[in-house]
């Protein structure tokens, strides 16, 4: 998965990275770090993306 896809979060997910980049950016952070800092801010909290999928490879033992 390439750097900054999104594909692999929750519907919820993305709902709380938005409602953290929103507050950051009424305290006068810009648009850009304010969705770096939600991001990374899901990502603690979460453990990334949890959608199903992966790398497309099995354990074929």
């Amino acid at each position: 998965m390439p750097r900054g896809e999104k594909t692999k979060y929750t519907d919820k997910q993305e709902r709380k990275a938005d409602h953290i980049a929103h507050g950051y950016e009424k305290r006068g952070v810009s648009d850009k770090e304010a969705e770096r800092r939600a991001w990374a801010t899901v990502n603690k909290e979460d453990g990334g993306g949890k959608k199903q999928g992966g790398s497309g490879r099995k354990d074929h033992g």
